[in-house]
């Protein structure tokens, strides 16, 4: 409680003393006419951050080499051949951050809709995210410590006050969820937007298992909050520069990271997506549902996956080829066929996302749900065929090895 209330206190000073002299507050937020056309303002910011998520991944990578960050092939459940730089999120961060601060400094951003201070936490929090996922993969920190960071970055998003001015939540069955209430002196809003936050990091976080995954699933799930965020029901062209900065950032470093990727993500980069991911959807008027389409075949997967660890009493942030993507390159798919459908998959239901109500995202992810059933066991059948000799596909084999530095979990 003391951390979050520093937390509230610092972002309610920075930007006050500091931020105002470098974005000077707008005398007014008239409609006025603009340089650019809304379109354009969009394809010039994705541009300019593709080009530095372009420039900047290459001298990430040397860096990486420099530093000794790399993924050396030496486990069986590694399938590159050779030793691959780490710390390519570093580069989506840098182009993401560099990218926002242009736009925060020569477009007409209104901080009455979204104040700095919600600025700085996607800054900082990121930054937090970044900084832990270095160090862990440098140094392969024991998973018990891989929260941490996590948990301060949405603790820093919660204490910005995003999300937590949220008082209801909408119930497609009824009168809406409200969420007015406080627990231990905590706004039961923050906490559930704390979890929320948690739970999109690590979506991305286990999602990162092939060249390319997670980072081209997180750009279709950015890419349906910018069309999301256009919509007559929303219509927040801030949210939209945010989404389309995000997108344009990992564009360019998919350029790299396609299979074969000459750099991964690494555990900052595939930590940081699910963060933006999480915070744009809170910021849209906490469009879960949404998020929860675009993002639903990962995180079913990894539901499955942590309940299947707790079962068999072993950490849930300790790897195994139990995912989805594992699965369907073991019945005989190629690692780009395999991408591919994970790619195709989502930005269907990121499609179906932007267009239903809340009555239909409801049945959507109803139907995502049992697709997923069917897809699993369809693969047990599959799976069982090919490898006749292995008693069970969900047999526990704590002797597998693991490499949680670019295939996590």
């Amino acid at each position: 409680m003391l951390f979050v209330s520093m937390i509230k206190c610092f972002l309610s000073l920075v930007p006050n003393y500091i931020l105002h002299s470098i974005f000077p507050a707008k005398r007014d937020h008239t409609p006025r006419d603009s340089i650019l056309a809304p379109n354009m303002s969009y394809l010039l910011l994705f541009t300019i951050a593709a080009i530095f998520s372009t420039v900047a991944t290459p001298l990430i990578k040397r860096l990486a080499f420099k530093l000794g960050v790399l993924d050396v092939p030496n486990a069986p459940r590694k399938i590159h051949k050779l030793p691959i730089p780490l710390m390519g999120g570093t580069a989506v961060f840098i182009a993401f951050v560099a990218t926002l601060l242009i736009y925060l400094q020569f477009w007409d951003v209104d901080f009455n809709i979204v104040p700095i201070k919600f600025f700085l936490a996607i800054i900082f929090g990121g930054f937090t995210l970044i900084i832990g996922g270095a160090l862990d993969d440098k140094y392969n920190l024991p998973p018990k410590l891989l929260w941490i960071f996590p948990a301060v970055a949405s603790l820093i998003v919660v204490g910005s006050g995003i999300g937590v001015g949220i008082t209801e939540i909408s119930n497609p069955f009824g009168a809406p969820i409200r969420l007015d209430y406080v627990l231990l002196g905590i706004p039961l809003s923050g906490l559930i937007m704390w979890l929320w936050m948690m739970g999109m990091i690590f979506t991305t976080k286990f999602l990162d298992g092939l060249d390319g995954l997670c980072a081209g699933i997180s750009l279709i799930g950015g890419l349906s909050l910018f069309a999301l965020s256009l919509g007559d029901r929303v219509n927040q062209p801030i949210t939209a520069a945010i989404a389309i900065i995000f997108v344009g950032s990992l564009f360019g470093y998919l350029f790299f990271a396609f299979n074969p990727a000459s750099v991964f993500i690494g555990e900052g980069g595939s930590t940081f997506v699910g963060f933006i991911l999480g915070v744009l959807s809170i910021i849209l008027g906490g469009k879960i549902a949404t998020a929860l389409l675009v993002m639903g075949i990962p995180i079913l997967d990894v539901a499955w996956v942590i309940v299947r660890r707790l079962w068999y009493r072993t950490s849930p942030f300790k790897a195994d080829r139990k995912h989805l993507h594992f699965r369907l390159l073991d019945v005989g798919f190629s690692h780009r066929q395999t991408v591919l459908i994970l790619y195709f998959l989502s930005a269907i239901f990121g499609g179906i996302a932007v267009f239903l109500q809340a009555r239909g995202k409801l049945i959507a992810l109803g139907i995502l749900f049992v697709l997923m059933i069917i897809s699993a066991i369809a693969l047990v059948i599959a799976y069982k065929k090919k490898h006749p000799h292995i008693p069970e596909l969900l047999d526990f084999n704590p002797s597998e090895t693991i490499d949680r530095n670019t295939k996590p979990l």
